[in-house]
């Protein structure tokens, strides 16, 4: 069983390396990762400092991105709410992918009466469009980052729970899980320990992705002023604050902008590429 993990591993990562669309997402999403995360060491300026003598001076050597209307480095300030940005993409898609394993392993596992009622759930939350729903909801709560990650994770957890589902049909079925269920193994041993481990690639493609949703919807919520509060940065409170000065200062809106898309763009890619390579025609 080692072996053949092992194999199947080193197919899917070769499968995955020949995929040139999938490594140019990897790169890009490395690089963003890896910038974020060392932004306290990589940004040249304070990110809230202020400096009247700079304000919305365009990119140059000493600031390589520009200033804003406060004369606060923009490089800086993207390298920080990149680390604001992917917080919100990891914990938000965490929480939804919890959710969702747990409720599509109980509804596929169960079947019956407990499908249906998990599947309608699925049925209406689906039917409210995710952006007006998590609006409302920050309306009524305080705007801040926690409350953000719980709420896009509360609601993006339906398409995880329908992929665990159809594999938690289909693998029930197997001679694996009936052999377990002859001796005596209980529910809860079989779901965890022979069904869950073969039925989690989908959800390792529809987490990557599901990271450039997230990302993007934190955006749109700042831009709106629900999101992350100043002066933190974010990618989206970036983007509302350059509107203002969209026809003196374009950098403020295209930098930020370009950030957003790189980064949603490249977690695309990697999932389209993890999706084909863990596809089993291409394992043959």
């Amino acid at each position: 069983m080692m072996a053949n993990t092992e194999s199947f591993t080193s197919r899917t990562f070769h499968y995955l390396m020949k995929n040139k669309l999938a490594v140019t997402g990897g790169i890009l999403v490395l690089l963003v990762f890896v910038l974020s995360l060392f932004a306290p060491w990589i940004a040249p300026y304070d990110p809230a400092a202020i400096d009247v003598k700079n304000i919305l001076i365009g990119p140059s050597f000493s600031h390589i991105l520009g200033t804003d209307d406060l004369g606060r480095d923009v490089f800086s300030r993207m390298l920080w709410g990149g680390r604001i940005s992917l917080e919100v993409g990891f914990v938000a898609v965490g929480i939804a992918t919890i959710i969702g394993v747990i409720l599509g392993a109980i509804a596929g596992y169960y079947g019956g009466w407990v499908d249906s009622t998990i599947m309608r759930a699925v049925d209406i939350m689906l039917s409210i469009p995710t952006i007006f729903l998590v609006l409302a909801v920050i309306a009524i709560l305080e705007p801040n980052i926690i409350n953000i990650m719980v709420v896009i994770g509360l609601t993006s957890w339906m398409e995880p729970a329908r992929l665990i589902r159809a594999e938690f049909i289909s693998l029930k079925e197997r001679e694996f899980v009936i052999a377990a269920h002859a001796l005596g193994a209980m529910d809860a041993r079989i779901i965890v320990k022979h069904i869950l481990p073969n039925g989690l690639s989908p959800i390792l493609v529809s987490a990557t992705m599901g990271i450039g949703g997230a990302i993007l919807v934190e955006s749109a919520l700042s831009f709106l002023g629900l999101g992350v509060q100043p002066p933190t940065p974010s990618w989206g409170s970036l983007l509302s604050s350059g509107k203002d000065n969209i026809e003196i200062a374009w950098w403020l809106s295209v930098f930020p902008g370009l950030a957003i898309l790189i980064t949603v763009l490249g977690y695309n890619l990697l999932g389209e590429g993890i999706r084909d390579a863990l596809d089993p025609r291409q394992q043959e």
